[in-house]
């Protein structure tokens, strides 16, 4: 077997091979022998009729598909592996001579990986914006802990107020009509979640238990039962009882309670800390974008549309993941949105265009720059995987097939470009300045009997150490 290799585009070759008669030949025994048992002869039993009779009856070309694949699959396989080849879609197959005592001529045209003309990427200026951690962001931080550390109790001696968690009967009508989904009874609705149709919640403000009252609601244009869209309706509303959240007071006890440190003090300076780094974290992952976007902005290739049209499946995927995790069937989503597959495909081309470029200009330059992921690397890369899925890394490293340690030995490779890039950058740093907030909560004093027990606590061993 011989072939030549001839690049016809920049993403495209086409591969001419020549077979010998003899190879052929032999090509066709093996393929009457795989068929034979498949092809009827008139006095014969199935797998019985010699060659000849059957290429007489029906054609030497009977054996033509079969012979072909036993010669053309291998030869192709040997010289995309011989010339590192990069195939990207599916070949396309021309036969220019074949037959008994001649030589096998065929041509294999296939796109591969495209070029990559490469366009600045050292020396790349980008700014690395620094956003100040406000106030604001610390007390919201320390209210989520509020609202998880808030208990409720029973109300009975006034109505419903904004905050309230109400427990009620509703029944709702359309024209005078029930309809479905809208009568419920012994219901929890925090009054202000803005969970219920607008107007429900606030028209409940004020009513006692054992209130009954009918609210008058309008339903929103763009509502999930297209049935009931736009129309008004009317809930009769019965209020069976009232609860209050009760936050507890943020001092000391508070900050043991809701963390491992036994100081508000401490505790708040931890939840500074902690939104520091993730701040950090995040303006030089937006950093590492800005940067790389440039520099892939700044090459040119021709990206074969089998590439795109595999990212584009690629990135459906997750997203079909990313909805069974939360409950929902791509199905559902198609009907409810009114779109097709193929109009969601469309909506994710110039994304999935960008990755593939993107994939292909960070091998281009770590080809140029002989970037290679070391063993150090991707031990680092699976340790870190490890901690995300909170595993340690031996066992997590154990559990990885081939293909995920491949992946991730890939991924080591792409971290070490961007740090390449990012070394080889100008970066400039922009602090954001910060915006007139409100004062930072602080923390209360104990009151009188839990710091008389600290103090008492504090105080029992050495009473003990007296007695002795």
């Amino acid at each position: 077997m011989s072939y030549t290799v001839e690049k016809i585009a920049s993403n495209k070759i086409k591969l001419t091979f020549t077979e010998s008669a003899e190879a052929f030949e032999a090509a066709m025994q093996k393929a009457y022998l795989k068929t034979r048992g498949k092809i009827n002869v008139p006095g014969f039993r199935k797998g019985k009729a010699p060659r000849k009779l059957i290429e007489n009856m029906y054609g030497e070309a009977v054996f033509y598909d079969d012979a072909f694949e036993i010669i053309a699959q291998p030869a192709y396989d040997e010289a995309i592996k011989a010339d590192s080849l990069n195939p990207v879609d599916r070949p396309e197959v021309n036969i220019q001579e074949i037959g008994t005592g001649k030589e096998l001529k065929y041509t294999i045209e296939v796109f591969v990986k495209p070029d990559i003309t490469l366009g600045e990427y050292k020396g790349v200026e980008v700014q690395k914006n620094v956003k100040p951690i406000t106030e604001e962001a610390i007390n919201a931080r320390i209210d989520s802990d509020v609202e998880r550390a808030s208990t409720t109790q029973d109300v009975t001696d006034r109505a419903v107020e904004n905050g309230d968690i109400v427990n009620l009967d509703y029944a709702g009508t359309v024209d005078g009509v029930a309809f479905e989904g809208g009568t419920a009874q012994n219901q929890t609705l925090t009054i202000g979640s803005g969970m219920f149709i607008p107007g429900f919640e606030e028209q409940m403000v004020g009513m006692a238990i054992g209130e009954e009252k009918d609210l008058t609601v309008k339903f929103p244009e763009q509502y999930h039962a297209a049935e009931l869209a736009g129309k008004d309706a009317v809930f009769h509303v019965k209020v069976n009882g009232i609860q209050e959240k009760v936050k507890p007071a943020m001092d000391d006890d508070f900050a043991a309670d809701v963390s491992e440190f036994d100081t508000f003090e401490a505790y708040r300076q931890n939840i500074v800390e902690t939104l520091e780094k993730n701040e950090a974290e995040r303006a030089e992952a937006e950093l590492e974008d800005s940067l790389v976007q440039k520099v892939v902005d700044a090459a040119d290739c021709d990206i074969p549309s089998a590439m795109i049209e595999d990212e584009v499946t690629t990135m459906l995927r997750e997203m079909e993941m990313r909805m069974a995790y939360q409950g929902i069937r791509f199905e559902d989503y198609l009907k409810y949105t009114g779109q097709t597959v193929d109009q969601v495909r469309e909506q994710y081309k110039g994304e999935a265009t960008n990755r593939v470029k993107t994939q292909l200009v960070l091998e281009a330059i770590a080809k140029a720059e002989s970037i290679e992921a070391s063993d150090a690397d991707h031990q680092a890369a699976i340790a870190d995987q490890a901690q995300r899925m909170g595993q340690e890394a031996e066992a997590f490293k154990a559990s990885l097939s081939e293909g995920q340690l491949a992946y991730l030995r890939e991924t080591a490779g792409i971290k070490k470009t961007i740090d390449f890039l990012k070394e080889n950058a100008v970066i400039t740093e922009k602090a954001e300045e910060k915006p007139e907030e409100k004062p930072a909560k602080k923390a209360k004093k104990a009151p009188a009997k839990k710091a008389a027990k600290k103090e008492e606590a504090a105080q029992e061993p050495a009473e003990d150490e007296n007695k002795e």
